[in-house]
């Protein structure tokens, strides 16, 4: 994959099928595959847009009655960091299943800067911590490159037997929902209305649920983070 995206801010490519990753996706989300498992600027501008994703037909659509809450919290006896862990490459799957599944939407022309509900701006710290100012479609493939270098860093989550979690893992952990969460709300700002097109809005709401109920009860996002998008998390964890 040439240079490692820990080396540079994650400026690299992830590349993916986009036909294989559809069909997973369309997948039970039941069956939540569970493997071991820079912080980045913004900008807010007020803005009075209309906001699709909060029309009750379609936000009330999703593909499963779990309890979200019950399928987020520690088992018993399991490690917490580990469960983390696992948790975290989850949700980093889905997510860029859903972003390869809604990609042609989403191109430099469209989305010419990285935004969320509110017309958050998002810009992208690269490793010699300069600000970058880039297109949705980059800033998200920088991220999703950045989260898969971690995810497959045996020192930061390890898989072995024995292994231990660095000092710093849930600092790390944290960075990767930042990533996450910013790609789901890019989706659910700009492109909720073509994942309604392709009939994959009741799977996006269903996955950023579990999303932010896990992220809430393990504290691994910040409410000024999610306050862009707060609207929404109210409707959909009510």
């Amino acid at each position: 994959m040439g240079r490692s995206a820990l080396d540079m801010g994650g400026c690299q490519s992830y590349n993916s099928s986009d036909e294989e990753d559809i069909s997973a996706l369309k997948a039970n989300y039941n069956n939540i595959s569970l493997f071991k498992v820079k912080n980045n600027s913004l900008h807010i501008v007020p803005s009075a847009e209309v906001k699709p994703y909060l029309k009750d037909h379609f936000l009330s659509k999703n593909i499963t009655d779990i309890d979200l809450l019950t399928l987020s919290a520690l088992p018993h006896g399991v490690d917490q960091q580990e469960w983390i862990a696992t948790n975290t490459v989850s949700f980093f799957q889905h997510t860029t299943l859903f972003f390869s599944a809604l990609s042609e939407y989403c191109s430099t022309t469209v989305c010419p800067a990285a935004k969320s509900p509110a017309n958050t701006l998002y810009e992208w710290t690269d490793e010699h911590g300069k600000k970058m100012k880039c297109s949705a479609p980059v800033y998200i493939d920088y991220a999703l490159s950045y989260i898969q270098e971690l995810l497959t860093d045996e020192r930061v989550f390890p898989t072995k037997v024995g292994s231990s979690f660095p000092p710093g893992f849930m600092f790390l952990v944290q960075k990767v929902f930042v990533m996450l969460f910013r790609t789901l709300a890019h989706l659910f700002s700009v492109h909720y209305q073509d994942a309604i097109a392709v009939e994959l809005h009741p799977h996006l709401n269903t996955l950023f649920t579990h999303f932010i109920t896990f992220s809430h009860m393990f504290r691994l996002l910040e409410p000024s983070e999610t306050a862009p998008i707060d609207d929404l998390i109210a409707i959909l964890t009510h």
